[in-house]
Formats: C-alpha cells, sequence, structure tokens
C-alpha cells in the first residue's frame, strides 16, 4: 500500500540506524532527501539504491502538492533529513500535514533524535519538559526569553556553535547565573562531550574552550 514513511537517519554513529530503517529505504519508490549529497553517503554505506530527490526546507512548499499526488496514484516515498527524525527542526511536517489532511498513510519509524540522550544525560527531571528547538535569532528572542523564565519544566534548545556564548549569557540575564544547565556536543560522535554546571560555570568553560559541532541545550525549570 502507498504511504509517506518518515524515516530516522543517525545524529553521526552510523550503527544508530536500524534494521527497519534500512529495509524501508530499500523497498520504497523514492527517498526524499534534505541534503543528496549528504544522504548519498549514508546510503552508499548501507548499499541503499533507491533513487533521490530533494526535498528542503526552500523547496518542500512547491513540492509538496505533487509528492502527495503521487503517493495517492500509488507510489511509496520515505522522508530522511541529513540527521535525526524528520520534522524535528528539520523538514517534514508540511509534507506530513498535507498526507493527513488528504488521507494518505504515514509511518513515522523510531530512532535518532538528538535531544532524547542530551535531556537523559542531563540529570535534570525528564518526567516533564519542554522543547524549543533553535531560539528565534533577533526578533522575538526578548520575550521567548521573558516567558520561558517562569517555566517549571526542564527546557531543551538546539543551538549552533556561534551563538552558544550569547545564549549561556542570556540565560544568566533571564534565568539567573545560579540556574543549571547541561550542554550536549557531537552526540554519539568521537568528539562527544556533556557539560554541566550553573549557567556562569557552564558560560567560563565554552569561553575558554570556543565550542565547535551539534549542541543540545538542557536547563533545569524554574525552582
Amino acid at each position: 500500500m502507498s504511504k509517506l514513511y518518515l524515516v530516522p537517519t543517525p545524529i553521526g554513529n552510523l550503527e544508530d540506524i536500524t534494521l527497519r530503517a534500512i529495509r524501508v529505504l530499500k523497498e520504497v519508490d523514492f527517498i526524499l532527501a534534505e541534503d543528496t549529497r549528504t544522504s548519498g553517503k549514508l546510503l552508499k554505506h548501507f548499499e541503499i539504491n533507491t533513487p533521490m530527490q530533494s526535498h528542503h526546507m526552500h523547496n518542500e512548499h512547491r513540492t509538496v502538492e505533487n509528492i502527495v499526488r503521487r503517493i495517492k496514484n500509488g507510489e511509496t516515498f520515505a522522508l530522511i533529513s541529513d540527521a535525526g527524525t524528520p520534522a524535528i527542526s528539520d523538514p517534514g511536517f508540511l509534507l506530513t500535514r498535507a498526507c493527513v489532511q488528504e488521507g494518505v498513510e504515514v509511518d513515522c519509524l523510531p530512532g535518532a533524535t538528538a535531544f532524547v540522550p542530551a535531556l537523559v544525560n542531563s540529570g535534570f527531571p525528564n518526567d516533564k519538559f519542554v522543547f524549543e528547538g533553535f531560539l528565534p535569532p533577533k526578533k522575538g528572542r526578548q520575550t521567548r526569553f521573558k516567558t520561558l523564565a517562569e517555566e517549571t519544566r526542564t527546557i531543551i534548545f538546539y543551538e549552533s556553535p556561534h551563538k552558544l556564548l550569547k545564549t549561556l549569557a542570556n540565560f544568566m540575564e533571564y534565568f539567573g547565573e545560579e540556574r543549571l544547565v547541561s550542554v550536549s556536543r557531537e552526540i554519539t560522535k568521537m568528539h562527544e562531550e556533556t557539560i554541566r554546571g550553573t549557567a556562569k560555570e557552564v558560560l567560563e568553560y565554552y569561553t575558554n574552550k570556543p565550542p565547535k559541532g551539534e549542541i543540545v541545550i538542557v536547563v533545569q525549570g524554574k525552582a
């Protein structure tokens, strides 16, 4: 039966892909990839020869309607992002919503997502949490921090290396310099690390050791 599969891919270590994900990627008619060059390396490694086509934030508004039509006509697609689970701070939401609205079956496979190991590894309460993804670059950033300052649940952010120091300084300003923070960097990769401490301590650490790689920040909620 034709459907859309949402297939998580490794965020670093290639061993983190599932056997089911490999099978699905081999069986579908087409793979929608955020970056065909990046995904091409993954597919080659696992000897997956399924045709790919580009599906990313710059073209997804134009391609969704055609993809849904093709699925309804009998083709099966798998959507993958460069790393992790599609639609989590990556393309995927628009296509998933369109399929749901058109009665097309969607099957999301379980798999790698960066914020889950970062949350569990932080040592902060994880029975209730808020996933914020990437913060607004400028407009709305101050308003967001003021709102989150009163949040009692654990808060999770994605951040780029060149913005980490600014964000940690924002934590000190809006949450207080003693608020506990856990920064996980390069999860599943060779130079993986997690630095825990107060916002002030973690800022001092990364001021002296400029960060590199993909970053997840976990912040303890307000007491």
